[in-house]
């Protein structure tokens, strides 16, 4: 077994596809339009599904926003130096609502950001293997 994806719901497909691609450097892998559900599906990552986990971003025809709720946590995205990340994501208009430093009680470096539908993205600071 292995993970394929997350899938997370978008008010604005072309919002979020911006978002993914141009302020965190994933490709659009696919996208298709399913109207007799009425909705679009698109998956974006950093590699392809084959050989990496994805994120699949849901579209549901006419609904704009989506009340978030309080199980879902994050995703969470390993970059080889934080504080970088967070210059570029911000440079590219990103919203960081964690600046990089050490995690609480810890020394791992971590960051978040938020994707514009209120997602939340804990930027990693690569780990040893």
């Amino acid at each position: 077994m292995r993970m394929l994806h997350t899938m997370i719901r978008s008010g604005d497909l072309a919002r979020s596809i911006d978002f993914y691609t141009n302020v965190l450097g994933m490709t659009l892998l696919r996208q298709k339009d399913y109207p007799k559900g009425e909705f679009t599906n698109a998956f974006v990552g950093y590699g392809s599904e084959a050989d990496n986990t994805v994120i699949e971003l849901t579209y549901n025809w006419g609904v704009d926003k989506y009340d978030l709720g309080n199980g879902f946590g994050h995703l969470a995205i390993e970059v080889e130096d934080v504080y970088q990340a967070c210059e570029d994501i911000r440079a590219r208009g990103g919203k960081i609502i964690r600046e990089a430093g050490p995690m609480n009680a810890g020394t791992t470096i971590i960051a978040f950001v938020e994707d514009p539908d209120g997602y939340q993205i804990e930027l990693i600071g690569w780990r040893e293997r």
